[in-house]
């Protein structure tokens, strides 16, 4: 905490940061932030209570923010209840028919829907949405490369990509002064459910909406180097390198691999913030002091 200068009231000090919020309220008045939710602020009570308050606080000031949701831990959770085991391959979850209605259960309805409570409890006015509505995310089943077999492909079950992102559901809410919150499930042919990477969904939805930011909240300071030293910024140049090296593996590749497709096709910048941090979206977007990696197309 910064020490106040003796004689100042906490009244001042509330009055200094609002002030210094207005020119970032003033640049991105009207803009579209989308926000991936996940890890520790979607599991702490305090952390919960804060993020809400972050989201309703964007939208009245005039943002336009967009909640796009996993919820791995309570999709374990919900495994662990039938006697099944998360299992993952390159970051991605290996979805069978019985674990995609539980993903589906889980997602579009109990994580969900506590978001949506949450937000409106916070003073806004939420709306959940899943891939169905509004035909918003298309998808097909998506096929990995196996790394130890070249030209083969791995089956991992009702994974989906992405095969077509339909925004008009999203911009008719937020016309209407509702937050969408998204679950990251896509459908396809015959109605067929897809689990897709919430991270991937983020990336995708903020780039057909032409976002000014997309935030993604993670259980670390941000992207850290081998050493655990944080990089406060990333380019596609050295992204690439971290790949290489093996520094970026695991649930990381997904998030960064979208974070850079959504820089390259328009997004203006992206940020990975550390989720512990009580306030991170304000701190984030309407302070000097940034609290992860911002990542850009150069």
């Amino acid at each position: 905490m910064t020490e106040q200068p003796a004689g100042t009231h906490p009244a001042e000090v509330k009055a200094e940061v609002l002030s210094e919020a207005l020119p970032y309220i003033r640049r991105f008045h009207g803009k579209t932030v989308v926000v991936k939710y996940g890890g520790n602020a979607m599991t702490e009570e305090h952390l919960q209570r804060s993020f809400a308050h972050d989201v309703v606080l964007l939208k009245l000031v005039g943002l336009n923010p967009v909640v796009v949701h996993g919820g791995g831990p309570q999709i374990n959770r919900a495994l662990k209840r039938v006697g099944k085991e998360g299992v993952f391959v390159q970051g991605m979850r290996v979805t069978d028919a019985e674990t995609m209605e539980v993903v589906e259960w889980v997602l579009g309805g109990q994580v969900q829907q506590d978001i949506v409570m949450m937000i409106n409890e916070a003073g806004g006015k939420a709306v959940g949405l899943t891939g169905k509505d509004g035909c918003l995310i298309e998808a097909r089943k998506k096929l990995m490369p196996d790394p130890e077999h070249p030209g083969e492909v791995l089956d991992i079950g009702f994974v989906g990509d992405i095969t077509r992102i339909e925004p008009a559901v999203v911009k008719a809410l937020q016309d209407d002064q509702f937050i969408p919150v998204i679950s990251s499930i896509g459908y396809g042919e015959g109605g067929q459910a897809y689990n897709i990477n919430a991270d991937v969904v983020a990336g995708k939805i903020a780039e057909v909406l032409g976002a000014e930011k997309l935030v993604m909240l993670t259980n670390t300071p941000g992207v850290l180097d081998k050493n655990g030293q944080l990089l406060r910024s990333l380019s596609a140049h050295t992204i690439d390198e971290l790949f290489q090296d093996g520094t970026i593996s695991g649930g990381m590749l997904p998030k960064i691999s979208s974070a850079l497709d959504a820089a390259r096709f328009g997004v203006n910048a992206v940020h990975i913030i550390d989720g512990r941090v009580p306030h991170c979206l304000l701190l984030e977007i309407l302070t000097d002091r940034g609290v992860g990696t911002m990542i850009s197309s150069h």
